[in-house]
């Protein structure tokens, strides 16, 4: 079993990198085609990514957030955030692009990495730093956090950086878990409420609708977006809900 020593970062905790890929905006939520015009989801995937980005920087335990990306974008708005940006040039998917991330964690020192994708826009930051908190009182090396499916991976924190290979994608969820197993990890399946919704599908616009309507003050970058969908009228039709506030025709 692999180990890994307590941390050095001021709280004694475990340095911790926090991991944020992100797809360019043009080329985004193509699954959202047949709802919403390519202007609308781009404005959409980059609202969910600064809601993700700013839940990150708020989380106790977590000391650096690097976003990898190849969009202009998404890097001028994580720099003004003051985290790590790194490129990625090839775009050639989830899994690439955190090995990125890790290869820079580990460089820098990182004792675990936190890979959070872009459109969990819900996330909060309480709830992730009490899943880091209790993964290093109990030291699990690799937490993986489903989808509401119960099929993908939504998250995964993983002591050391290179404890195993991540592998994103349909059926994730399995692949981690038995990637864990062979490796002879301590793990577990962690189902966090917050980072369980992503949006990939109408569906799932439909239900982050439908929740940001019962929490006022929460994701705030991607209620405005929702907001101003060009289409948003007709989006409000097809999703069988209210539109998220006012109406405005982008």
């Amino acid at each position: 079993m692999l180990r890994y020593s307590r941390g050095t970062s001021p709280a004694g905790q475990m340095r911790t990198l926090a991991i944020l890929p992100i797809k360019s905006f043009g080329a985004a939520k193509q699954r959202l085609s047949g709802l919403l015009g390519n202007g609308s989801r781009q404005a959409l995937a980059q609202a969910m990514f600064l809601d993700v980005l700013a839940s990150l920087r708020r989380v106790q335990g977590i000391d650096a957030v690097a976003v990898i990306t190849a969009d202009a974008d998404a890097e001028t708005a994580a720099r003004r955030g003051g985290v790590d940006v790194l490129g990625d040039p090839e775009e050639s998917g989830q899994s690439t692009a955190v090995r990125i991330g890790i290869r820079h964690g580990l460089a820098l020192g990182f004792e675990r990495v936190l890979l959070v994708p872009g459109d969990t826009p819900l996330i909060e930051a309480w709830e992730i730093a009490a899943m880091l908190k209790h993964a290093e009182e109990e030291e699990i090396e690799a937490v993986i956090v489903p989808d509401r499916h119960g099929n993908g991976t939504n998250a995964l924190l993983l002591t050391p950086p290179l404890a195993m290979d991540p592998s994103f994608g349909t059926d994730s969820l399995e692949r981690h878990r038995q990637a864990a197993l062979g490796a002879g990890l301590s793990h577990r399946i962690e189902p966090v409420a917050s980072l369980m919704l992503d949006v990939d599908r109408p569906e799932d616009l439909a239900e982050l609708s439908a929740l940001l309507e019962k929490r006022r003050g929460q994701a705030c970058m991607t209620r405005g977006a929702l907001r101003q969908l060009d289409r948003c009228a007709g989006v409000g039709g097809r999703l069988n809900r209210p539109p998220v506030g006012p109406v405005a025709r982008a």
